[in-house]
């Protein structure tokens, strides 16, 4: 399988897609998923197989995520992309999590989520881009705050998250406010 890749200073960026994904599922075994996937548990391997039946994209709806390695040590540090991709509409939610906390604070998000915008914006041809962020997560705001993203409202138990319903923060982003 070949596969996509963004570079930046410090981090490889390797795409992830619909079509990658169900190679993974109908052709790898168990150990191979959770090792391609960096998956340590069996309840891990357990939830990914059940988004992969229940499937992971629609007739109108798609994704497009990275998974992020260390270029130093070769070692997966987490993921970040789109999920909730309304082809049809221009606009995707992005998300991004660093899995390693030993590698937490240290801007490999920020430098990550600028290929990650760009990527959207130029190849995906977006027009919009969202992110939903729970009230008390301010270091994601920040983020998000950062690259422009306009905060447009809060949406009232919008996810659940460890056993609480959570409301969420809506930002946007733009194409034609994105200063590359």
């Amino acid at each position: 399988m070949v596969f996509e890749e963004i570079n930046t200073p410090r981090m490889k960026l390797r795409k992830l897609t619909p079509e990658i994904y169900k190679e993974i599922h109908t052709s790898y075994s168990d150990s191979e998923i959770m090792d391609f996937l960096q998956i340590t548990t069996a309840a891990e391997l357990l939830q990914e197989k059940e988004k992969y039946q229940k499937g992971l994209s629609t007739h109108n709806r798609s994704f497009v995520y990275f998974q992020l390695f260390d270029i130093s040590s070769g070692k997966f540090i987490g993921g970040c992309g789109f999920h909730t991709w309304y082809t049809e509409h221009f606009r995707a939610e992005v998300g991004y999590a660093i899995s390693d906390e030993s590698m937490k604070n240290k801007g490999l998000m920020s430098e990550a989520l600028n290929e990650i915008i760009n990527y959207g914006f130029h190849k995906m041809n977006l027009n919009r881009i969202e992110a939903c962020i729970g009230t008390q997560n301010i270091a994601s705001q920040k983020l998000v705050e950062k690259f422009g993203f306009a905060r447009e409202g809060l949406m009232r138990e919008h996810y659940f998250k460890n056993g609480t319903i959570e409301d969420s923060i809506i930002y946007s982003l733009l194409k034609k406010k994105f200063v590359t």
